[in-house]
């Protein structure tokens, strides 16, 4: 097409500069000389303009087609580089996923090999506790050597449970747990009631006992519940339910929970000197949530320790979050906002929506042992309690089992997938050192109280000697359950 046109324009200039030169001959008078001369000199000029308009236009395009390969480059280069972004993000997914699957592995093993050292330690256990039972049943004298039939045996026999634990000598003459720091206070009526914990407030005789939380079933401590006790004129211990509903009604429960952030707070700075890791429960009642004046000054002093928010958790009860209402969404948004987690307590049913509790920022829910391993609760509830756990995982909260006291709940509650577990199985709530160095609490608590191994060893609740006796329990039920029946 090119050529076809090329060859027109040749024969048109060739039409035009032979016209001019007739036309000179003919009308100016021209010889055929001189209009040869002009003629041809017309074709060269005709000839010359129409190769620099070539050239000209040759050049436009060419410039046009380098600018579109220069922007089609460009894009290439973006595209290339988004895809490289992409790829190392990938990369970096594999790479994490692939460590925390490897750790969790080398995790999984490790529990697997104490398990099965545990597991032959007890048959070993098991074994010599046989023969020697089967050498004294050997050696043991007739029924007819004399012993009266009412005379106990000097050596009893040795239960199956106690099979599993090393062999100690008996004290002479055991000790008698100490009394319960919870003693219960003497009948009064209510004015004098609001009295004495008036005269603890203004006197500042309020104490913080520690309860730990610990994993399940390492039973490593994870964190601790602040429980809150005040004492009277004479020393005698008011516990929380005794004096907090008088505390309401008599409009002292804000400066009281001030008071107890105030003291987590330095408990929380103690603990956090020896393990990052550990966090505090602080419980906060409805009556300062709800009052703008007490939560004011609540929320000025946490707004000045928000460094400490993510190990910080406060507490409140179930009926609490029922019963919202614009003030108390509003204080709960302003806390979130501060980087503070929240956790219900208190709980009395199942009926639980953690979309909703999630959205308000709670990250653990506190159910009893016995409601979680309630038969009953499969069918008053929207789903079955060994699912729960799952169900609150998915929306970022963690459900700890509080109130375990025996072994029995332990194994049945990691069938339910349970983390966490909160309870006088393995340890009572113990009161700060009076030099405030630390808490203190038990490993176990003594066996005439309620839990295992007969043990009352008081320990820094802070430093990692608590966890091994706990440990230690925990492996030991783990280890008759793996061993079966008998």
């Amino acid at each position: 097409m090119i050529r076809i046109s090329t060859i027109f324009i040749a024969i048109c200039m060739v039409l035009v500069a032979a016209s001019l030169g007739l036309v000179l001959h003919a009308v100016a008078g021209f010889s055929g000389t001189e209009s040869a001369i002009v003629a041809l000199t017309a074709l060269t000029f005709l000839i010359l303009y129409n190769a620099v308009s070539m050239r000209l236009r040759d050049r436009s395009d060419v410039g046009g087609q380098i600018a579109d390969l220069s922007r089609g480059t460009a894009d290439l280069a973006r595209q290339v580089a988004e895809f490289g972004r992409r790829l190392a993000a990938v990369e970096g997914r594999v790479v994490s996923a692939n460590s925390a699957s490897s750790d969790r592995i080398q995790a999984v093993l490790g529990e697997i090999n104490e398990l099965g050292g545990l597991v032959k330690q007890l048959a070993v256990s098991v074994a010599s506790h046989e023969d020697l039972l089967a050498s004294g049943a050997a050696a043991a004298p007739p029924a007819s050597s004399g012993r009266p039939h009412s005379e106990p045996p000097e050596q009893p026999a040795i239960a199956p449970e106690q099979a599993a634990y090393p062999v100690r000598a008996a004290p002479v003459a055991a000790a008698r747990p100490a009394p319960s720091a919870e003693a219960a206070s003497p009948s009064r009526s209510q004015p004098q009631l609001l009295a004495a914990v008036k005269n603890a407030v203004e006197e500042s005789r309020l104490d913080i006992y520690l309860q730990p939380m610990v994993t399940l079933p390492q039973r490593k401590v994870r964190f601790y519940e602040a429980v809150t006790r005040l004492r009277d004129e004479k020393d005698q211990i008011l516990a929380a339910d005794d004096f907090i509903p008088t505390a309401e009604a008599g409009g002292l429960i804000g400066k009281i929970d001030h008071m107890v952030m105030l003291r987590c707070i330095q408990v929380l700075r103690r603990l956090m000197v020896r393990n990052k890791d550990v966090g505090v429960f602080c419980n906060v009642s409805a009556a300062t949530l709800s009052n703008p004046a007490n939560f004011a000054q609540c929320l000025d002093f946490l707004e000045a320790n928000r460094a400490l928010a993510p190990s910080f958790v406060l507490e409140f009860k179930q009926a609490t979050f029922r019963h919202l209402g614009p003030t108390e969404i509003e204080h709960l948004a302003a806390l979130s906002q501060r980087g503070y987690r929240f956790s219900i307590d208190h709980v009395t049913d199942l009926r639980i929506e953690p979309r909703d509790l999630a959205d308000r920022g709670v990250r653990f829910i506190k159910v009893p042992a016995a409601l979680l391993l309630d038969p009953k609760q499969s069918s008053t509830s929207d789903i079955h309690p060994s699912d729960l756990s799952d169900l609150l995982g998915r929306f970022g909260i963690d459900l700890i089992a509080e109130k375990i006291e025996g072994e029995r709940a332990v194994v049945d509650l990691l069938d339910y997938d349970v983390r966490f577990g909160q309870g006088f199985l393995f340890a009572p709530p113990r009161p700060l050192r009076p030099e405030g160095a630390s808490a203190t609490g038990g490993a176990t608590a003594n066996k005439d109280s309620g839990t295992p191994n007969g043990s009352s060893s008081t320990v820094p609740i802070a430093g990692p000697a608590a966890e091994p006796a706990m440990r230690a329990t925990g492996n030991a039920a783990l280890a008759r359950r793996a061993a079966g029946p008998g």
